[in-house]
């Protein structure tokens, strides 16, 4: 992705009018774990797939508590994610502090919006390399915005950001029409399945996940384990039985023309997949 002289500055305009900056800071998202956010009119549930970078190590968060009304779950740096949560978290304190009422959701994205932009215009800063989706209930309602590294931002039913997020994307436009009117369970369940969606064949299990809920009477807190996979196994059940009794079949039928091509393989098989 080498663009010439028109990449080595964020201040610098291409010929067509880009910057190649702000357009690699927004690369860096779809490279991240994938995040998913869903709304109803009294629920917010926010979601993400928990990647570690190997199995020796532990997953990093991607979902942070800003307020008992607002959370937020990232894609991309970590770190950035982890500094911009934590203004947005000084933001609500302060605000709370001063009017003694909690931070509308809209200004406090306005804010993060604002100081993203910021980094587009100083030759001396680079973007934050993450995407934010922030869930919050107001007295307008519930809400849940999408903040781009270029400093736009989007007001959303549902939406999904990260790698193999396309894939969930399909999934809830399949089905947002309904999710006004959703009880808190069902955001839950759809959220669940958007995720597994992005996971591409992987088994789904309530460790390669963590969900958070907010709503009215309900401040902001994470689903344990338990739970999770109570939610997984009320869809998971019936197609694994089925997906068992074919694959001992296949292996029956398939068992004796599998050995030779064990034997004649090229060893790809033991190669660990580039994990993203």
């Amino acid at each position: 992705m080498f663009r010439n002289q028109y990449d080595t500055d964020v201040t610098t305009w291409s010929p067509t009018g880009r910057l190649f900056q702000v357009e690699y800071a927004m690369e860096a998202v779809k490279q991240g774990s994938a995040a998913i956010g869903l709304r109803s009119r009294s629920h917010v549930v926010l979601a993400c797939v928990n990647k570690a970078q190997s199995e020796l190590s532990s997953h990093q968060r991607k979902i942070f508590k800003v307020d008992d009304h607002i959370g937020v779950a990232i894609a991309g740096l970590t770190a950035d994610g982890r500094v911009l949560s934590r203004y947005m978290r000084s933001e609500s304190i302060n605000h709370s502090f001063t009017y003694e009422s909690p931070l509308p959701v809209g200004r406090l994205v306005v804010r993060l919006a604002d100081k993203a932009q910021v980094c587009t215009q100083r030759s001396w800063k680079r973007p934050y390399g993450v995407g934010l989706l922030v869930g919050g209930l107001d007295e307008s309602g519930a809400h849940l915005y999408y903040n781009c590294p270029s400093g736009n931002y989007f007001e959303y039913q549902a939406f999904a950001i990260g790698s193999r997020s396309q894939a969930a994307k399909t999934y809830l436009e399949r089905r947002f029409e309904r999710f006004k009117e959703s009880s808190r369970e069902d955001l839950i369940k759809d959220a669940i399945l958007a995720i597994r969606e992005t996971l591409q064949g992987e088994t789904l299990k309530s460790s390669l996940c963590t969900v958070s809920v907010l709503g009215v009477d309900e401040p902001f807190h994470f689903l344990d384990q338990e739970s999770i996979q109570k939610v997984i196994d009320t869809f998971e059940k019936v197609p694994e039985e089925g997906e068992d009794a074919g694959e001992g079949d296949a292996e029956a039928e398939g068992g004796a023309a599998a050995a030779p091509a064990e034997q004649g393989g090229s060893g790809d098989q033991d190669v660990a997949p580039m994990e993203m």
